[in-house]
């Protein structure tokens, strides 16, 4: 990734949130708590669903995924965003800030794929519970996975491939805490016009698309959980996808909220507490959101920390 283009811009000053030294040492504590509980959730959801073989269904194999996926998206941000709480240094070389644009786009991509894969999941155990195993084969859920990954890295490649070619005259100044797409765009000396159409193609692709997909899934869900003759069958039935549900209403709202807006506005200092809903605050709540919603997961949790013997299980979905 090699700035190539004749700019003259060779690094960028983050501007994080300027605030007294005394709330950045604050700040610095609360992000570095939430971090380091990020981490350690998803690692023992992870953990969890590998050790547990009555989690080993399609269900649980995206669910481990996603929190696979959550562990690098806040890497991507947060350790940068911690070192400049401590040293006051918000500058990142343009190598560095388009390598951590490249992981945070793709990842995020990813994300958005794979809540429609989850969903999809969801829509065919309630409304085909008969034919589920031989419509959701274990061949099939690999290649679901790896078509999140994969679509979510080449869609970033793609962006990053017209970005690069941008010429960064100055001024160097990003109000944000990360590099993200659109402070870019505004920065930039040479014409960007065919950088901000390749980023709204790819944007309806890769997050319009999916929650289209996830939309239409649970449109669907809804309508088959409400012929279901009895208040607990529905219950039960409903039970099951509560928990990506909650997962994909705050990951789209705050998305949608950041990028579906007039270009003007994303240098406001509203945008990036709004980033720190999708950037930090989802991968730390989706663990407790699946934990708390899910009995399985919980069962499992307590037996793989408490070493406790038997656990009653539930019937399958």
């Amino acid at each position: 990734m090699k700035n190539s283009s004749g700019a003259h811009v060779e690094e960028f000053v983050l501007v994080g949130f300027s605030t007294s030294p005394f709330l950045q040492l604050l700040l610095f504590a609360l992000f570095f708590a939430v971090y380091l509980l990020t981490l350690l959730e998803n690692a023992l959801i992870i953990s969890t669903i590998w050790l547990t073989p009555s989690l080993h269904r399609p269900m649980y194999f995206f669910l481990a995924h996603l929190s696979f996926l959550e562990l690098w998206y806040i890497n991507v941000t947060v350790p940068r965003l911690l070192g400049a709480f401590l040293t006051q240094d918000g500058r990142v070389s343009y190598v560095g800030c388009l390598t951590q644009l490249y992981f945070f786009i793709a990842l995020a991509c990813t994300e958005c794929v794979l809540l429609a894969v989850m969903a999809y999941d969801r829509y065919l155990a309630i409304c085909e519970p008969l034919r589920y195993p031989s419509l959701m084969p274990p061949s099939l859920v690999t290649r679901l996975a790896a078509a999140s990954w994969g679509s979510g890295f080449f869609s970033s490649m793609m962006k990053l491939l017209f970005i690069s070619q941008l010429s960064y005259c100055g001024p160097n100044i990003i109000n944000h805490f990360f590099c993200d797409i659109s402070p870019l765009l505004n920065l930039t000396c040479s014409d960007k016009e065919q950088a901000e159409l390749v980023d709204f193609l790819l944007a309806l692709v890769m997050i319009l698309l999916p929650l289209v997909a996830v939309v239409s899934s649970y449109a669907a869900i809804i309508v088959a959980i409400w012929k279901i003759p009895t208040a607990q069958g529905r219950h039960r039935a409903f039970s099951t996808c509560t928990s990506h549900m909650a997962v994909v209403v705050i990951y789209y709202s705050s998305t949608l909220f950041t990028y579906a807006r007039p270009r003007a506005m994303y240098t406001s200092n509203h945008n990036k507490i709004i980033s720190v809903l999708y950037t930090v605050i989802v991968p730390f709540l989706n663990p407790a959101i699946y934990c708390l919603r899910n009995k399985e997961v919980k069962d499992a949790f307590r037996k793989a920390v408490l070493g406790r013997c038997q656990y009653p299980r539930d019937a399958p979905d």
